[in-house]
């Protein structure tokens, strides 16, 4: 095997890693919000990741990003360390990780459609067919699971969604100038005079009381989701490229499913797994045309 396809194998499977991490995100949340509130899981959570990611970059004596790159990185640091996590785990108090699975399933077509706004690209009509669909198949998907109206927890995951692209399309356009690694770390340490104040204010009054269970729930969305799991996927699109790696990220929904049954004790129905499925054609479909339409120009 040649260096250059040992290279984009490593890239895959570190690519697979970071994904699989991600699908883990759902259910740990879950755990954390049955004893821990939201507001406190959020700060715990964005001020451990961002403890680690300040001592990573002290330890390997990093240089301050360019101050020309901060307003990118402040919007990144918003949306991925603050917005984000915090609706994500308003919404987990209210509905299954397997429900939540097949909402955030929409979050790449999310990501792609504000990455064609910032960038100024014109995607082939099939990319907006699909980025349609796709969008129309998860709010079908939330009116059936909630009786023809949505709740509070799926419009909490909307606005995730929302906000979640938007700092995964800023911290792309990042990457550009710096290490993934970096991106991220320097979002987390961005947030600190924000995240270990609030950390302090929302800390559990009974911190002994709570069960073990959420506590390394909160641990696994700390150092995992918010850290380690975008050392592993920015690596794999570096080593593997972007478009081959990205290619795992619709099995998201699926690892998410298998942890909500086994860690969650949740039943994953026909429906969700065929509507999970729907989606990630649409998610498919709308990547491959959206790569297509830029390489053709």
């Amino acid at each position: 095997m040649s260096s250059s396809s040992s290279r984009e194998s490593l890239g895959l499977l570190l690519g697979f890693i970071g994904m699989a991490i991600f699908g883990g995100t759902l259910p740990a949340t879950r755990i954390a919000v049955s004893e821990i509130d939201p507001i406190a899981l959020t700060s715990l959570r964005t001020a451990i990741a961002g403890l680690c990611s300040l001592a990573l970059l002290l330890a390997l004596r990093r240089p301050l990003p360019p101050r020309a790159l901060w307003p990118q990185l402040a919007i990144a640091m918003l949306c991925v360390s603050i917005l984000f996590p915090l609706l994500m785990s308003l919404g987990m108090q209210t509905v299954d990780a397997s429900h939540g699975g097949v909402v955030l399933g929409i979050l790449p077509i999310a990501t792609a459609l504000v990455a064609v706004a910032i960038t100024h690209e014109r995607p082939r009509p099939l990319f907006w067919i699909a980025s349609v669909a796709g969008a129309a198949l998860v709010v079908a998907f939330a009116l059936r699971q909630g009786g023809g109206t949505l709740s509070a927890g799926d419009l909490l995951l909307f606005a995730a969604v929302a906000v979640s692209s938007i700092g995964y399309a800023f911290s792309g356009r990042l990457t550009a100038k710096m290490p993934g690694w970096e991106v991220i770390s320097w979002v987390l340490v961005m947030a600190l005079p924000i995240s270990i104040p609030a950390a302090a204010l929302s800390m559990p009054a009974e911190p002994t009381h709570i069960a073990l269970k959420p506590w390394l729930g909160l641990l696994y969305v700390a150092l995992f989701s918010q850290w380690i799991g975008f050392f592993a996927w920015n690596a794999g699109m570096a080593m593997g490229g972007i478009a081959r790696v990205s290619q795992v990220q619709p099995l998201q929904p699926f690892i998410t499913f298998a942890l909500a049954a086994f860690l969650n004790g949740e039943t994953i129905t026909l429906q969700i797994v065929l509507f999970a499925a729907a989606v990630v054609a649409t998610v498919a479909i709308s990547t491959r045309t959206r790569a297509a339409g830029a390489a053709g120009g």
